[in-house]
């Protein structure tokens, strides 16, 4: 009994993240053979293919949200907010492609995703133009991810990194951000470290930035069962937010501080997510 409730809910919650093209698309990454760019015990393996990748996500796009023109590009062109689950679905499989499968998938992932930023341009509230492939946005977008998705694992991952190994994963995260167009991704934890003051003063709490905010943290689409994980999940990521990051995201007194329960419910969810996709 219990087994089948692990495989009945690892199967519903795997559909939610990767969509109903889920199975097919995870069959072609990782049983079609070939080379891949990264060996199967490698840093960023780890940490891609961890649980932790959900409190990862989640940071990464609250933290992605305070770059002005990174978000203007979002608001007007993703769809978040009318098909949220389409573009959760894209995003994991993308990462998931150019991480596990292929060196010809993953390059036709990277391929698909250049020539759908060609065609992102717009102008800013603040009457400043933005493209999706600037290298330079195309940097903020990828340091945020790699610093969300890190900083996720090392708190809640299965198996963290040791130092050397966090370095490798910037490292093998950079190698993607550059087939992309970012311009010079960091390669170490110094190297980000860097990035981040480079950027600080560019970024800001906007209108649009609060309204990502309250969609991820408040207004979630999920069922009302799954709001009280998801709740954990928001409040693990939020809490591991830089200090200064996490003082422009509008969010309730409980979220704002990395407390003792806010870890545990952190983990406990992550170690529920790990169980279930386990089985499905």
């Amino acid at each position: 009994m219990v087994d089948d409730l692990r495989s009945r809910a690892g199967r519903a919650l795997f559909e939610r993240v990767a969509g109903p093209d889920g199975p097919a698309e995870r069959s072609r990454i990782h049983d079609t053979p070939g080379p891949r760019w990264f060996a199967p015990d490698s840093a960023i393996a780890r940490v891609h293919g961890d649980a932790s990748m959900f409190v990862g996500g989640l940071r990464a796009l609250l933290l992605q949200s305070l770059h002005p023109l990174a978000m203007a590009a979002v608001a007007a062109h993703s769809g978040y907010r009318g098909d949220p689950w389409g573009r959760l679905a894209r995003t994991s499989t993308f990462l998931a492609v150019t991480t596990f499968g292929t060196v010809e998938h993953a390059q036709q992932a990277i391929d698909v995703v250049r020539s759908v930023h060609v065609r992102v341009r717009g102008t800013a509230s603040d009457r400043r133009p933005y493209a999706a492939d600037d290298p330079w946005l195309l940097r903020w977008v990828h340091v945020a991810e790699a610093d969300s998705f890190l900083a996720a694992h090392q708190r809640y991952g299965e198996r963290p990194l040791d130092a050397a190994g966090c370095d490798e994963y910037l490292a093998q995260a950079a190698t993607i951000a550059d087939r992309l167009g970012a311009v010079d991704p960091p390669r170490s934890r110094a190297e980000l470290a860097r990035a981040f003051e480079e950027f600080r003063p560019q970024l800001a709490r906007t209108t649009e930035s609060d309204d990502v905010a309250r969609f991820l943290l408040s207004e979630p689409p999920l069922p009302f069962l799954a709001r009280g994980p998801y709740a954990a999940l928001g409040a693990a990521s939020v809490a591991s937010l830089p200090p200064w990051s996490r003082r422009m995201i509008p969010v309730r007194w409980p979220m704002r501080g990395e407390s003792v329960l806010v870890r545990a419910g952190g983990r406990t969810v992550t170690k529920a997510i790990r169980w279930a996709l386990a089985g499905s």
